[in-house]
């Protein structure tokens, strides 16, 4: 029997048009699907079609139309499955806060869960060293626990001294391979570029999410230690979301992943950290040697 009619036919020819022109043009200049519709609706007259329908079409369309222009299948990006207590994802975000009355640029660091997507958030004035192991202490206070499986990261200076070529290889900075080796850590580097950011992308869109729903409007505040008590308050509040539409929220799994994740090797040295010193942003930074005797040694 033939293909039922659709109320899409007569605009397939000019989505499959559009989808072809694509090919040739900038890869960060090229249709979205939501375009393609506006296109439709604003140059074509279309009113009688919704952007659900149109939508489809190109997903399904668009890797068709690869292959019959000889340019093979587009990158394909399976859905990933994770086990509970196994995996995570690090990142740094840029935000910016009005700080003692003085806008200033600051770096939302997240470490992510990848099976219940519980994330733990905290901002700082930089993305150096300290700031990373700071950070990293901060979510295994948290969580409860260290991840047993993989941590993906990208590049990072305060991590990654070198990059070997095209491979998976690096060459760490000497202070992070301490940190990393005493926390127990099993480190994934992501591929450079845009790339690499889909290796990670439950924490890159975590960044974006907390910064949409927890930072705009613009935080003003008297210090970052006020505002990383707020930041905490948020997290547990976070736990009562849905991501998508899993089943439980995000407590309701973490609940289950909690008791997977491994002990930190030794003793957490939260109560034990010495400042060392009083930036102007008002956080006291931290002294790694004092936590981790391996550390900078």
């Amino acid at each position: 029997m033939p293909p039922r009619a659709s109320v899409l036919d007569p605009y397939k020819h000019l989505i499959d048009a559009i989808l072809r022109a694509d090919l040739d043009a900038p890869r960060k200049q090229r249709h979205t699907a939501k375009r393609v519709f506006d296109r439709l609706v604003d140059e074509h007259g279309m009113d009688n079609v919704s952007y659900g329908r149109v939508r489809d079409y190109i997903k399904r369309r668009k890797p068709e139309i690869w292959v019959e222009e000889g340019r093979g299948p587009p990158a394909v990006f399976m859905p990933q499955t994770h086990r509970p207590g196994e995996e995570a994802e690090v990142d740094f975000g840029d935000v910016y806060i009005t700080l003692n009355g003085v806008r200033t640029l600051c770096y939302l660091f997240v470490f992510r869960l990848s099976f219940s997507g519980k994330a733990v958030h905290r901002i700082f004035v930089s993305q150096g060293q300290e700031v990373l192991f700071e950070g990293h202490l901060h979510a295994f206070e948290v969580l409860g626990g260290v991840p047993r499986g993989k941590v993906r990261y990208d590049n990072l200076t305060s991590a990654v001294a070198r990059v070997l070529g095209f491979t998976r290889a690096r060459v760490e900075t000497d202070r992070w391979t301490a940190f990393r080796s005493w926390a127990g850590l099993e480190v994934f580097y992501c591929r450079p570029g845009i790339d690499g950011a889909h290796e990670k992308g439950g924490v890159e869109g975590e960044v974006g999410r907390f910064r949409r729903n927890h930072l705009v409007p613009v935080p003003d505040v008297i210090s970052l230690a006020d505002l990383n008590a707020q930041v905490d308050a948020w997290d547990r509040q976070d736990d009562q979301r849905r991501i998508g539409e899993c089943p439980r929220t995000v407590g309701e799994y973490f609940a289950i992943e909690k008791p997977l994740l491994q002990p930190l090797r030794g003793a957490l040295c939260g109560r034990q950290r010495r400042e060392v010193g009083q930036p102007a942003c008002g956080l006291p930074a931290v002294s790694a040697r004092a936590c981790f005797p391996a550390v900078g040694r």
